[in-house]
């Protein structure tokens, strides 16, 4: 029981979710540019089982999700990403921009 509990915690503090962030986000949301929607996504589930299971070991892992240093290091990942996402967007729409003017001529 013990190894099992360590486990769900460390995997809860992996993935760095805090629920109402699970509860107000679609993993299919186009407009989302942050890389932690399926990890998101998949901590709402194992929340979601252990606290069917035991609502006591649930609230552990809401309050292990909310540590300081597990949310200033996810949003750090966060803000992190949605710039690369930015940058990633911005060049495909570069490219585009090139293949149309210069290779298709419209």
């Amino acid at each position: 029981m013990l190894q099992s509990r360590a486990l769900v915690i460390a995997l809860i503090l992996l993935l760095s979710t805090t629920l109402p962030e699970v509860h107000s986000r679609s993993f299919i949301d186009k407009e989302r540019r942050d890389w932690f929607a399926i990890p998101d996504a998949i901590a709402a589930y194992i929340y979601e089982t252990v606290n069917k299971i035991s609502p006591k070991v649930g609230q552990l892992l809401v309050d292990a999700s909310q540590i300081p240093a597990v949310v200033v290091t996810r949003n750090f990942f966060i803000r992190e990403t949605t710039k690369i996402s930015i940058l990633a967007e911005q060049l495909v729409e570069k490219m585009k921009n090139l293949w149309n003017t210069r290779i298709l001529c419209y």
